[in-house]
């Protein structure tokens, strides 16, 4: 792992579902290496989307600036490709066509995941529009911006899912859309590989997202005030510890090696030594070893 303190100085990076969670971590944490970081999503000053929550783009490119790195706040629907290619033709005339890491981290399903109901018994409007917003915008974020990597013959990127393993995500739609997004990741590494560019799935364990934090009634600050109600999360992670695990694969020269894989922090963080934003190495994946399988069952191999 590289000591330099701006490895990705230079570096331009289009963080699409940067608002909040995951997103926002992984941008903040592009931008502490130095990176340019366009932050895109629904949610901005101008208006919230359908979530209705408190967290802007403008919030998270702040972030980012604040960080050491450059934040460009671009508010975007990932599901008009009308507006998703404006965005890329932005970046291209401000960058000089650079792009070097895609992060397809849109989501935005939890109020549409049914997790009471088998298939049969689900609206499937509902459904169907949960795959359209967590797997169609990805599809069309890449299809944009994928040329600019191309022609370059370089970059990386990085489609944020759920679990990184086969087995089943507790609702249809729901696990339908994570299992999608890592065969994303693995079809593009089929294709982007001649081009010399990279593409991985990754996931994080118990993420602690604003709204996470918001159902335990806690901060960031006060997290630990929340394992009194659930006792796993006092093996939850920060979004920064999924951001600093992104950053670390940017930065990563050898990262071609890694190309079509599904990754966790819990296994990036031992290769590449980072730690979450308290200094601890959360590893899930060892909890649920440890707590949780003979219960539930074994969490399974990679995919």
């Amino acid at each position: 792992m590289t000591t330099d303190l701006r490895p990705l100085t230079g570096t331009v990076a289009l963080v699409a579902g940067g608002t909040r969670g995951g997103g926002r971590g992984i941008a903040v944490a592009l931008g502490s290496a130095g990176a340019t970081v366009y932050v895109t999503g629904r949610s901005s000053g101008a208006g919230r989307s359908d979530l209705d929550r408190p967290e802007t783009i403008e919030d998270t490119a702040a972030r980012v600036t604040a960080a050491g790195g450059r934040g460009i706040a671009v508010r975007t629907d990932h599901s008009r490709p009308e507006e998703v290619r404006a965005l890329v033709d932005r970046i291209a005339a401000e960058q000089d066509g650079r792009l070097d890491v895609l992060v397809n981290s849109v989501w935005g399903g939890d109020p549409l995941t049914d997790w009471e109901h088998p298939l049969w018994e689900q609206d499937l409007e509902t459904g169907l529009r949960l795959l359209r917003q967590a797997v169609e915008t990805h599809v069309i974020t890449s299809r944009f911006a994928l040329p600019l990597m191309v022609a370059r013959r370089s970059g990386l990127v990085v489609e944020v899912t759920d679990g990184n393993t086969a087995r089943y995500r507790g609702s249809f739609f729901y696990d339908l859309a994570k299992s999608a997004v890592i065969r994303l990741a693995f079809a593009q590494a089929a294709e982007l590989r001649p081009h010399g560019v990279a593409a991985v799935a990754i996931t994080p364990g118990f993420l602690r997202s604003e709204a996470m934090l918001d159902h335990f009634g806690v901060t960031e600050a006060t997290w630990r005030d929340g394992v009194a109600q659930d006792p796993d999360f006092a093996h939850s992670e920060s979004p920064a510890y999924l951001g600093r695990a992104v950053a670390a694969l940017a930065a990563d020269p050898q990262v071609m090696a890694k190309t079509g894989r599904a990754l966790a922090t819990w296994g990036l963080y031992e290769e590449y030594g980072f730690t979450d934003a308290d200094g601890t190495r959360p590893d899930f994946a060892a909890h649920w070893a440890k707590s949780l399988e003979e219960e539930h069952g074994p969490l399974g191999d990679p995919l």
